[in-house]
């Protein structure tokens, strides 16, 4: 059996690519547990410094794998499944709130269909390309169900609540194309060159300052729910900290000594 995520290394950040193709990426629980891990080493490496999200095959991801619930009942199975919350608690909950405070900013690399949980993921990750042919989809609504993983909270802070309604109550297939233009994604770019741009990123993320990349990404984050006041306090306390680091330090001597600066992370 191949494995369910596989991880290139690269010189200073990691590819991650989920592994199940025939499945269009879908997660299953298992799946879950060793994206987590994956995340997790990643994390732990040091010399590590940017990640890029991506699928194998002709679909980034899928959302959640449906394809046992026809299957005999496992007894410990139904009851998790009872209650449907308990499972996202365990399984998208965890891996939304990773994405946002992972140790290095993440490039959502988007090959193909990224329809349900799959979405939510792509629009988790710190900057995210997509391929001209590739397209998001709010699925939840022709299930029953509403959107996870954070959907419900990227959606409208990118695009705004009126488009928001409309991809996750009509269910309908967002074209990259419009995705782009609608700023729910960074760019769109030919099919063949998305795993070029994305290197590309990656490796430009992985020579920055990444204590203030993580920093930036706090900041807009939190000013989706701070006022201007909150907002100005958490500016200069981050401004604080990233002042204190490292790469600031060699950031302002390399713009004195008129050279490209070698930031180490630090």
């Amino acid at each position: 059996m191949s494995e369910p995520i596989l991880v290139e290394n690269h010189n200073g950040y990691r590819v991650v690519q989920f592994n199940r193709p025939d499945r269009l990426n879908a997660l299953d629980r298992a799946t879950h547990v060793v994206l987590m891990e994956k995340l997790l080493e990643a994390e732990a490496d040091e010399s590590c410094r940017a990640l890029i999200l991506t699928g194998i095959g002709r679909g980034f991801c899928a959302g959640a794998d449906l394809s046992g619930r026809n299957q005999a009942p496992d007894p410990e199975e139904e009851k998790r499944k009872k209650d449907a919350g308990s499972s996202i608690e365990e399984t998208w909950n965890p891996l939304a709130r990773k994405l946002a405070t992972l140790r290095m900013p993440v490039v959502g690399a988007v090959n193909g269909i990224a329809a349900g949980a799959g979405s939510s993921i792509a629009l988790g990750c710190d900057i995210t390309i997509a391929a001209r042919s590739a397209y998001f989809l709010q699925a939840f609504t022709r299930i029953g169900l509403v959107p996870d993983c954070g959907g419900t909270w990227f959606l409208p802070n990118l695009v705004g609540p009126a488009r928001a309604r409309g991809m996750v109550m009509l269910a309908e297939p967002l074209p990259a194309e419009r995705a782009h233009e609608w700023g729910l994604i960074w760019n769109v770019v030919d099919d063949d060159k998305l795993m070029e741009e994305a290197h590309k990123l990656a490796a430009k993320l992985a020579s920055m300052p990444t204590k203030s990349l993580l920093m930036s990404r706090r900041a807009i984050a939190a000013a989706a729910s701070n006022n201007l006041n909150e907002q100005l306090d958490l500016e200069r306390d981050l401004q604080g900290m990233a002042s204190r680091t490292e790469d600031h330090a060699e950031g302002v001597r390399a713009f004195l000594e008129k050279r490209p600066a070698q930031f180490k992370g630090r």
